[in-house]
């Protein structure tokens, strides 16, 4: 996809009942929209409700025959990159999360990917974790990430602490979005000339 602002999807990686994860997604959408180099979407993995991957092949031989993946890939091929906010379950990503990365392929390919992981350690492993399936489905993973640890998180959750009240995370959103600006602008370009 070409266009003057590339546009970046922020996925909410968690659907369940009481989940945090809606804070922090509002939190880095807000910080994003007052770039004027990117445009972005917040993606509810809620409105996108796939089974548990169940195709006959992988995607990388074949499309997904679900409806819903089909829609879910069409949503992601709309975009130029990906922030996603990730919850740490068992030291890793919500399985929610990892069966939305399967359920698309050449979609993901050659598109920058950040990540906000909130939890124990930040999510920390489960970033770690996603950042090898991103670089599976020739994605970019960036080097900066927020990482929302047990401190921030209790304070946000429990003790009515705002973002502002840490602001180490506004800098590390900032490097961030400052390198998805950098990758999202060099391979629209070079998706482009493809």
């Amino acid at each position: 996809m070409t266009s003057a602002q590339p546009r970046i999807g922020i996925v909410i990686g968690s659907t369940r009942e009481g989940r945090f994860g809606e804070k922090p997604a509002h939190w880095i959408r807000d910080i994003a929209n007052k770039r004027t180099d990117l445009s972005f979407e917040l993606i509810d993995l809620r409105d996108h409700p796939l089974p548990f991957f169940n195709e006959a092949l992988p995607l990388a031989y074949a499309p997904a025959k679900n409806e819903a993946a089909r829609r879910w890939a069409d949503k992601i091929a709309t975009l130029d990159g990906l922030i996603v906010v990730t919850p740490e379950y068992n030291h890793g990503p919500s399985a929610v999360l990892k069966n939305a990365f399967d359920y698309a392929f050449k979609e993901f390919h050659r598109k920058p990917i950040g990540f906000v992981g909130y939890g124990g350690v930040g999510a920390a492993r489960a970033i770690e974790q996603l950042r090898l399936v991103a670089v599976e489905l020739q994605m970019a993973p960036v080097r900066n990430a927020v990482h929302v640890g047990m401190v921030e998180f209790i304070g946000l959750l429990q003790q009515g602490k705002s973002f502002d009240d840490y602001p180490h995370l506004g800098q590390s959103a900032t490097a961030m979005l400052d390198d998805i600006a950098w990758w999202a602008k060099a391979l629209t370009t070079a998706r482009a000339a493809a």
